[in-house]
Parts: structure tokens; sequence; C-alpha cells
């Protein structure tokens, strides 16, 4: 599996990003595939993501009501929508995929083998 992460910039503080993760290779629908990110001085977290067919989807709180994660399986692509971004939001956006994620580790790095090489996102106040 290889990723491909787009869609990073520059925004202001209450403005919106959508980011784009292009996956290669073997998609199933057990396939785990989500958002992290990892900010100035932080660990890498989780941000939202769950299973290729939609199911076990969830959001770190610091980003739930305002993120939205889509696929278009035809299109072979994840999408992370933001609105009302923060400053706090500002990271680098990996996009991540595991092909043998049981459900407890949807939220943990450890649960992902797979990873792009992360889009910048930055927002400023």
């Amino acid at each position: 599996v290889q990723l491909q992460a787009s869609g990073g910039g520059l925004v202001q503080a209450g403005g919106s990003l959508s980011l784009s993760c292009q996956v290669s290779g073997r998609t199933f629908s057990r396939l785990a595939i989500a958002w992290f990110r990892q900010g100035p001085g932080k660990e890498r977290e989780f941000v939202a993501g769950g299973r290729w067919n939609g199911d076990s989807t969830s959001y770190a709180d610091s980003v739930k009501g305002r993120a939205t994660v889509s696929r278009d399986r035809n299109k072979n692509t994840m999408f992370l929508q933001m609105n009302s971004l923060k400053p706090e939001d500002t990271a680098v956006y990996y996009c991540a995929a595991g092909t043998n994620t049981i459900t407890s580790n949807l939220r943990q790095k450890a649960g992902y083998a797979y990873w792009g090489q992360g889009t910048q996102v930055t927002v400023s106040s």
C-alpha cells in the first residue's frame, strides 16, 4: 500500500481545508485508513479514520464536529474536510493505512504500517 497526501497549505483561523490521500495498491473493506497529525514539538496523534468501507469511523475529540473523513472508493482516495480551523490545528498531516489493524488499534499509530509523506497545514491567527 502506498499513500500520497496532498491539500495542505496556509489558512486563516476560522477557515476550511480539504486534504486528500491517494491510496495505491491493495484496498479492501477492512483496510484501516486514517489521518494523523504532528504539531511542532508534539507527538503524532490520531485525527480521524476507520475502515475503508466506513465502519468504525471515529474522530479525535479535538476535531469532533469540525472534521469529516470520507472516501471515494472508485478513485481510491480518502479525504479530510476540516472547518473552523484553529491555530492549534497547525501540524503536518499524515494519512496512514493498516492491513491487519485490530479494532482497538484503529486510533493508535501502532495500528498502521503504511504512511504517506505528510502535508503541512498552517493556521494563522
